[in-house]
Formats: C-alpha cells, sequence, structure tokens
C-alpha cells in the first residue's frame, strides 16, 4: 500500500502535510504552553526541541524525495500540473518558521545560533523552489486555463508558500538582530555592531516583497473563484479546507509585518483578513460536520483501474467495418 501511494502522481505530494501538521503543533507548544505557561521548563522545552530536528529530517527527506520521485516517475505534465506540487516544497518553509520561534525561546545561545542558521539554510532552499514551482504554474494558467470546479480553490495555495516564507524572514531578522554581534571570535561580521540591523533590514524587505507577491496571488484566486461560482456552484468536500493554511498564513505574515513596521494599515488589514479566514474556517467546519453526518464528504476509494484510467487523456472510440481508431479529445 505504501508503495502504491508514495509513486502515485498526486497521493504522493500530500506526505508533506504531516511535517507540516506537526510544526503547528510544535508551534504552540513553544509559543504558548513554554514561553507564555512555562510549562515543563527547560526540559519541556529542549524535548519540544528534539521533536523539532526529526520534523527537519522529515521535512528534508519530503522536499528532496519527492521531487527526485517526480523526476524519476515522469508522470507529470503541464496539463496536469497545480499548486499541490507545492507541498513536497513548503515543508522547508513551514520547519524553518518553527526553528525560527524556538531559536527566540532556547536559552543556550550556540543552541539558538545553530537553529536558525539551519532555519535560514531550509528557507531559501523552500522559497527558491517555491518561487520556480509557481512560475512553472503561471505558465500553466496562461497556456492551459485556470483549473475549473474544486481545483479552482487550490489557486489560493501560494498564499502559504509565500506568506510562510515571510513569516520565517521576519522572525529570522529579529533573532539576528538580537543576537548580533558577537561578543567572541575574530570575524569582522559577526562581531560588526551593524551586522545584525543590517540582516534584519534586509529580511523585512524580502518579508514584505513576499507579501506582494502573495497579494498578488490572492487577487488572482478571488477572480478566479468568483468566475467559477459564476458559471457553476463549487460543490462541498474535503478541498475546502485547502483555504485555511494559506489564508491563515497571510493574515499572519500582514499582521506581523503591522507590527515591525508600526504601521496601522497592516494591521487593520491583517486583522480584518483573519476574521474572514476565521469565518471561513467555521463554514468549513460547520459544513464539514454536516457533509459527515450525511455521508457525502468522503468519496469512496476507486479502484486501481479506475484510477490509472483518470491519468490518462480521454478516448473516444470509433468502430468502422475494418478497424477500430482511436482519437484524443482536446480540452
Amino acid at each position: 500500500m505504501w508503495a502504491l501511494m508514495i509513486n502515485h502522481p498526486s497521493h504522493s505530494l500530500f506526505v508533506g502535510t504531516c511535517p507540516m501538521g506537526i510544526c503547528t503543533i510544535l508551534n504552540v507548544t513553544v509559543f504558548l504552553i513554554s514561553d507564555k505557561y512555562n510549562f515543563g521548563g527547560l526540559a519541556f522545552l529542549y524535548a519540544m526541541w528534539a521533536c523539532w530536528w526529526i520534523v527537519v529530517a522529515m521535512s528534508g527527506l519530503c522536499c528532496w524525495g519527492m521531487v527526485h520521485l517526480m523526476q524519476k516517475n515522469k508522470q507529470y505534465s503541464l496539463q496536469n500540473m497545480t499548486t499541490v506540487w507545492l507541498l513536497p516544497v513548503v515543508t522547508l518553509t513551514v520547519a524553518s518558521s518553527t526553528g525560527g520561534l524556538f531559536a527566540q525561546a532556547l536559552k543556550n545561545p550556540s543552541h539558538a545560533l545553530v537553529t536558525q542558521v539551519v532555519s535560514v539554510f531550509m528557507l531559501i532552499i523552500g522559497i527558491s523552489l517555491g518561487l520556480t514551482l509557481l512560475g512553472v504554474y503561471t505558465q500553466r494558467l496562461i497556456i492551459v486555463g485556470m483549473p475549473h470546479g474544486l481545483s479552482v480553490l487550490s489557486v489560493f495555495l501560494p498564499l502559504g508558500a509565500t506568506g510562510q516564507a515571510g513569516y520565517s524572514f521576519i522572525l529570522a531578522g529579529e533573532f539576528f538582530q538580537d543576537f548580533l554581534p558577537l561578543g567572541y571570535g575574530d570575524s569582522g561580521l559577526l562581531t560588526d555592531p551593524s551586522t545584525g540591523r543590517s540582516i534584519n533590514v534586509i529580511f523585512v524587505c524580502l518579508a514584505f516583497a513576499l507579501w506582494t507577491s502573495a497579494t498578488m496571488w490572492m487577487i488572482f484566486a478571488i477572480i478566479a473563484v468568483l468566475d467559477e461560482v459564476r458559471k457553476s456552484r463549487i460543490p462541498f468536500k474535503v478541498n475546502y479546507w485547502g483555504l485555511i493554511f494559506p489564508n491563515g498564513v497571510y493574515a499572519n505574515l500582514t499582521i506581523s509585518l503591522g507590527n515591525t513596521f508600526d504601521s496601522p494599515f497592516f494591521r487593520i488589514w491583517g486583522s480584518i483578513y483573519a476574521v474572514c479566514t476565521l469565518l471561513v474556517w467555521i463554514f468549513v467546519a460547520a459544513k464539514t460536520i454536516q457533509s459527515i453526518y450525511h455521508g457525502t464528504m468522503f468519496e469512496a476509494p476507486k479502484e486501481e483501474g479506475e484510477k490509472n484510467a483518470s491519468l490518462l487523456p480521454v478516448v473516444n472510440e470509433q468502430s468502422t467495418s475494418s478497424q477500430n481508431s482511436t482519437q484524443y479529445l482536446t480540452s
């Protein structure tokens, strides 16, 4: 079963949601349970830090492993390209933001510095691959067109890749501004009083650039959804849950920029967007409970033949007196 799943062209990509889900739990433990309530002391904090290193390994396996399988299996084309391709890559970005929270919470300077450096390493790799895939996705939208039906909701996913990366850059900038300069060593760069502030300025500028990119994708997504709703109704399925994370991350980045710039605009806009995201979550949660009760939430698994058939072009068979010919239909 695992071999079939990991080699499936679409199901395998969702493996990345596992380390991302664990990161969400770790964020709550370090930011709320450990930092605010001091639960468990340093022992609890370092236990969660050890879990983060496991997530780092899982994220690396998801990113490099799944991208390698995508290259190896050759089951992908521009026509079936969706933003789900981002899932194995975003794992590194999400893990980097969690690492940024740990770096600010750890009391040992060496442990904090190692954590933040590894986080920035993952962040740069994740955003580089993510922006590359978004370039391919833009080409897909222009050449093939917008996805239809439930698939149109996937246009919101780029907000997650860009928004989470921007938030991670803000955390990294805050850390280096407080941590540097070093009080030891002969490195002229790391002992310079201006290094930490300079890194923070650069990272904040990168965060703002990513917020701008996320805003662009948000506008594209809203236009696409409104256009699809105008044509036909979008049925409620589990796909709706994909709206929560990217929009929540975008709101989080907007509020963080508001605190960084001390800007009422970012704070107000981020708060409005956060409330809207909360309302979407309430709507999706209520509809999910209703759909589960009526048994319409999840579809029964398809037979293997049906799964494979869904990946092939549609064929129209024409019977003649001499032979059967097939022709591919274009959409």
